[in-house]
């Protein structure tokens, strides 16, 4: 008897749905998997002969086929073990056949229990677009599975519970949708911070518009003190974005039961010997890499010059058109990755160079150093700000500092600003305005114009470089509230185009 079960497969951290087609016939005994399996879906067949007779139900004496359609894509992982157990179970009239919109994912124990399986999110949101309508899932991954909507969701505990609930014998109840609760921000505030007004100034700034940031000066003069504190005044997260966010670290396995959603922008600090598979994401099935896991977050490098050119370079794409595209034998994968990057590093190898007689590097040294940052690198990075050591009055003086709440609360303002400007279909924030939006918003006066005008001729800016000045001065204006963009502001953004360091 032949019986087909509905499920979902995951591609990179795209769902799609799948046909589990169970058949069940004469022959000499035998279990074959086809469709292509890889090895985790072909043990499918131990954990489920396993589980069915250990729930006590008898395994069919025959000849058992199991297609995973569409049969020319590449079926991975251990979510088909649920629906494979039902296909068995139904074909072998053990257990009436479930609804035709329904549809099962989870990985089975040996003993018939449910564990939780990765990229649940993307696969209710592709079971919703599929048209189904109840979804069973392991009851760990019930509440990510409601934050697709428009979806029926059954937490299943283990194979009896589900068999008494077909039978309506004993119904599950359906999961509720899940809520995020009051949270408290879990990160540093910047009231820690002693001095250093200018790199506040310049975090708060990237933080209200997006913008990328590279912090420079000696060590121990705080860039990573800084940059530690930059998620306690990212902006709020729309819903739009908690689930895109949600999704890649839902594929990675780095949600939980307890809390599903993303609910705080995420801050990633690879270290320096991360390998540009790691930092992009790739495999032979694809899988995001960092600057995925930092989509819609931050991307912290800290003393940039240590990573890997290779490295180094797999950014600038993303930075430009904020996804990035795997290309491997298998298919291409298209991974999101609107990040914010912020860069620490040291004026030299030994970090001393303009701030103490004690650095002995030599010019062409520091040239070298710098240099493992290529040019159209840094021309993607919007602000420029110089952090230097600090004096012992400052050291051992206790002024109250601005708290991260006051900042965040001028960053949530100028945001709003933003959302009110460019409305539910045009850019998230002022770094991502296109031509469009920059010919509409970014207008200059004559004072204005002449002063871009002289900072172009004697800073050698590209057009990179200038639409960069125009949407920095944008945000500038934004945080004082002004509905055009003044002299002052675009003083300001010129202010922190470029570092000396690299102008020498």
């Amino acid at each position: 008897m032949l019986r087909e079960i509905r499920s979902l497969g995951l591609t990179g951290i795209s769902g799609y749905e799948v046909r589990a087609e169970c058949d069940l016939s004469n022959g000499l005994p035998a279990f074959e998997i086809v469709g292509l399996p890889d090895t985790a879906v072909k043990e499918a067949r131990d954990r489920v002969r396993a589980a069915i007779k250990n729930c006590g139900f008898s395994f069919p004496v025959s000849r058992i086929t199991v297609n995973l359609a569409p049969a020319d894509r590449r079926k991975g992982g251990t979510i088909y073990d649920l629906p494979i157990l039902v296909g068995i179970l139904t074909a072998g009239e053990q257990l009436p056949p479930p609804d035709p919109d329904s549809a099962f994912v989870g990985e089975l124990s040996l003993s018939g229990k449910l564990r939780p399986i990765p990229g649940m999110l993307p696969m209710a949101l592709a079971a919703r677009r599929a048209g189904i309508g109840t979804l069973y899932v392991p009851a760990s991954s019930a509440a990510e599975a409601t934050l697709a909507e428009g979806l029926t969701i059954f937490p299943v505990e283990s194979v009896a519970q589900l068999v008494a609930h077909l039978r309506r014998e004993l119904p599950i109840p359906p999961a509720q949708p899940w809520t995020p609760g009051p949270h408290t921000l879990a990160a540093p505030d910047f009231a820690d911070v002693k001095g250093q007004e200018n790199g506040k100034r310049a975090l708060e700034i990237a933080a209200a518009g997006g913008h990328h940031l590279a912090m420079v000066g000696p060590p121990g003069s705080g860039k990573s003190m800084l940059a530690r504190r930059l998620p306690s005044i990212l902006p709020d997260m729309t819903r739009r974005e908690a689930l895109e966010c949600t999704e890649v670290h839902s594929v990675m396995g780095l949600t939980s039961a307890a809390q599903p959603l993303l609910t705080q922008r995420p801050f990633r600090a690879p270290h320096h010997t991360v390998s540009a598979m790691g930092m992009a994401g790739g495999g032979s099935s694809p899988r995001p890499g960092e600057i995925s896991l930092a989509h819609n977050g931050v991307l912290f490098l800290d003393e940039a010059p240590e990573f890997s050119k290779e490295v180094l370079e797999t950014l600038r794409q993303p930075l430009e058109d904020g996804q990035v595209q795997i290309s491997r034998v298998a298919g291409t994968a298209v991974f999101p990755a609107r990040f914010m990057l912020v860069c620490a590093m040291n004026p030299c190898k030994c970090g001393w160079f303009g701030y103490s007689s004690r650095c002995r590097c030599t010019e062409r040294e520091v040239d070298k150093y710098l240099g493992r940052l290529s040019g159209p690198l840094l021309d993607r990075i919007d602000l420029y700000v110089e952090v230097p050591p600090l004096d012992f009055e400052q050291l051992s003086q206790r002024p109250q500092a601005e708290p991260s709440a006051a900042v965040r609360a001028r960053v949530n303002a100028a945001r709003a600003i933003q959302t009110a400007r460019f409305g539910p279909d045009g850019p998230d924030c002022n770094a991502h305005m296109g031509q469009k939006e920059l010919a509409a918003y970014c207008t200059l006066d004559q004072a204005g114009t002449a002063l871009v005008k002289g900072a172009f001729d004697r800073l050698g800016l590209t057009a990179r470089s200038y639409d960069r000045i125009l949407r920095v001065a944008r945000t500038i204006a934004d945080l004082d509230g002004a509905a055009s963009i003044a002299v002052d502001h675009l003083a300001e953004a010129i202010q922190y185009r470029e570092s000396a360091m690299f102008r020498r």
